[in-house]
């Protein structure tokens, strides 16, 4: 009953240009993840050239779940899902120090956004990637 239009909560985060100068709408959006898994290999540091070096490693989450009639009682199969992530960290800090420190096994919080991409493999084919990009404040480690 006391709820505003969504029309009106949306016009907060929208900015409007002058409808005189133009009437492009600008808005605001957002890129971001948060991962907590286990690292799948001993970081690696690449750099191409003429490019900044990037620190890599990949990172697996897993979703579990019971199925069977009787959730509610745990009663079922436990069934579990393991997605694997790739992190690239390029801020100078932050790359070194995972670099140096994450290894294989350690359990890491990564925040960052999600970056798609294309690469070419060594047998000159065309290859879509799907990366996370960490950021510095949120990368730790236990």
């Amino acid at each position: 009953m006391f709820r505003r239009p969504v029309f009106q909560v949306l016009h907060q985060f929208v900015r409007h240009e002058s409808e005189v100068a133009s009437s492009l709408v600008l808005e605001r959006s957002l890129n971001r993840v948060q991962l907590l898994g286990r690292v799948g290999q001993d970081p690696v540091m690449r750099q191409v050239e003429g490019k900044n070096p990037v620190t890599i490693f990949s990172l697996a989450t897993n979703e579990m779940w019971r199925s069977g009639e009787n959730e509610a009682y745990q009663m079922g199969d436990v069934s579990q899902k393991t997605t694997w992530h790739r992190i690239s960290v390029f801020r100078p800090g932050l790359r070194d120090v995972a670099y140096q420190y994450v290894k294989k096994g350690s359990r890491v919080y990564v925040e960052g956004k999600v970056d798609y991409g294309e690469y070419t493999d060594k047998n000159n084919v065309r290859r879509q990637a799907t990366t996370i990009i960490a950021e510095y404040r949120k990368l730790k480690g236990s």
